[in-house]
């Protein structure tokens, strides 16, 4: 028996989080969930967008499946997803790319995944307003990058490649501009690739990084990069295999890991049945796959990969002109599971 803290969310995350529970759930695995709220649900009833109960939860358990929060515009609030992984120093960010057969995508064998460093560079929050002169105001903001941080997250990626037998681990930086930041981040990944000669290395300036992953993505096998720039890569990498509704994220720490889609609430569709649950779904096979579930999370993987591929029940997002919801797809993947 596993027991796991689920956060619903907002907008369209009770629904998608409800649907990926069903799906474990048929894989016979047994959860004890223990429900919790963040983000505007729990300011609407706690006034609080992170209860000290939710943190408490994740510290108990340990493990976190979460839809998409929605943090509170104005009123002095951070946002949750950031001060989540501070908390819990979740410093990992673990992002497949993986293309399915059945989406009308450019590319169709993209296999790739991005680890971004998560709790430091100019995520960490260190901004202010200075006043120049009497009529100039200017915002600074400071990016944060340690050697301690550096080392861990290249290390991961490294591990992560000799574990799930990948062949090449590419550092991205800005260091030809950016010379103490992104400067000590290669710095300390040359030294860490001298330490696996069994794992190709590279290293791309970011923004050339932009453009091989568009013209040539097959080049590319595990990316490790900083905070910002692996927020951006790895949503173009969603990009190429059919967006962020069938793309995931894992936020791993040495007490905690916590499980989420990496879309939003979307609010313009909440209650409408018609959002689409894969990616929290394939959240929840990563977790699987975490606790040490891994024929229930090969078989979700697989079951919604043949529900794509066969395309009969695929919501709006996924296929023009769908009359097919929420809870269809997450039927088609259950019965799926049942064969």
């Amino acid at each position: 028996m596993h027991k796991i803290t689920i956060i619903p969310g907002d907008g369209i995350g009770p629904a998608i989080t409800a649907a990926a529970m069903r799906v474990i759930e048929a894989t016979g695995v047994k959860i004890e969930w223990d429900r919790q709220l963040a983000g505007m649900a729990a300011v609407e009833k706690f006034s609080n967008p992170l209860p000290d109960a939710t943190i408490e939860s994740i510290r108990k358990n340990r493990i976190a499946l979460k839809g998409p929060l929605t943090t509170p515009v104005g009123g002095g609030y951070r946002s949750v997803n950031v001060t989540l992984r501070q908390a819990f120093n979740l410093y990992a960010n673990v992002r497949p790319a993986i293309s399915f057969e059945g989406t009308d995508t450019l590319f169709k064998n993209i296999n790739l995944v991005t680890i971004r460093e998560n709790t430091e560079g100019l995520y960490a929050g260190i901004e202010h307003f200075i006043k120049v002169d009497e009529e100039t105001i200017a915002a600074e903001s400071s990016a944060v990058i340690t050697r301690k941080g550096s080392e861990r997250i290249i290390e991961y990626a490294f591990e992560y490649a000799r574990k799930s037998k990948r062949k090449k681990v590419t550092l991205v930086h800005k260091a030809n501009i950016l010379k103490c930041t992104s400067g000590l981040f290669l710095e300390i990944g040359r030294e860490i690739a001298k330490r696996y000669p069994d794992i190709e290395f590279d290293e791309r300036i970011v923004d050339a990084c932009c453009m091989h992953l568009v013209m040539k993505p097959e080049i590319f096998d595990i990316i490790v990069t900083t905070n910002l720039f692996g927020d951006i890569l790895s949503d173009l990498a969603s990009g190429l295999v059919g967006g962020l509704g069938l793309t995931v994220g894992a936020n791993i720490g040495k007490d905690a890991a916590i499980f989420e889609a990496v879309h939003g609430s979307a609010p313009d569709i909440a209650h409408l049945g018609i959002a689409n649950p894969i990616a929290t779904i394939l959240a929840g096979a990563m977790m699987l796959e975490h606790v040490g579930e891994l024929d229930a999370a090969r078989r979700i993987e697989q079951a919604v990969r043949e529900v794509i591929r066969e395309g009969e029940f695929l919501t709006p997002d996924l296929k023009k002109g769908s009359t097919h919801g929420t809870d269809d797809l997450a039927d088609a993947i259950v019965k799926k599971l049942g064969h």
